[in-house]
Formats: structure tokens, sequence, C-alpha cells
């Protein structure tokens, strides 16, 4: 059995070289422009990082600054990786599953008896 793990490739630099912008200054006024303000830490992040959350509101501008479409600035990459087979909780018919170790050190439960 095979689980499909879904990602994504940011091309953000690759469009932006495309269209002759070579440096994340050069983005930053055509945001403000659309409305976008961050600082330049934040534009140099968007443009040499992946980023994990993106507001739509910056994803549009960035396609109407760079004239492109989401698909032009995100590639869904799909990684097939193989499932790891679980073992039964019981460790199955004299399987030896490594848990009779770990039972022979765990400590004995502690009855309390009540004095009368």
């Amino acid at each position: 059995m095979t689980v499909r793990k879904l990602g994504y490739r940011w091309r953000l630099r690759e469009v932006m070289a495309a269209r002759g912008l070579w440096s994340t200054t050069e983005l930053a006024p055509l945001l403000v422009e659309r409305g976008i303000v961050l600082s330049s830490t934040q534009v140099y992040r968007l443009v040499t990082q992946t980023p994990e959350r993106l507001t739509l509101r910056i994803l549009m501008a960035l396609c109407d600054a760079l004239e492109c479409t989401p698909n032009d600035l995100i590639e869904p990459v799909a990684d097939t990786a193989p499932v790891r087979q679980r073992k039964a909780a019981g460790g199955g018919a004299g399987g030896d599953d490594g848990l009779a170790e770990v039972r022979a050190l765990r400590p004995k439960r502690a009855r309390i008896v009540p004095e009368w």
C-alpha cells in the first residue's frame, strides 16, 4: 500500500526572474501599489523561502504584479511513499515484538491498603 504525500514547490523567484525582477527590493513597491505593505524581511522570506501560510490577498497581489496565475507560482508535487505495516497490539502468533522486554522492566503496580 502506498500513500501520496502532497506538497508544492514555490516558484516566486523563477517567475520574478522571467519578468526581469532580480531583487526583493524591486518586488516590495509593486506590492505596496496593490495595498500590501510588508517589511523588507517579510518580502525577502516570501521570495527565498517556501511559505507555510500565504493570504489570498498577498497571492492575488503577486499574481497581479507579476502578471501570472497562482499555477505559475505554486507547482503541486506528489510524492508516493510506501506505508509501513503495523504489527498487531498483541504481537501476533508467536512473533517477538520486543514488548516482552519492556514488560519485564515495568515495575509492579502499588496497592494502597488502608490501616484500620
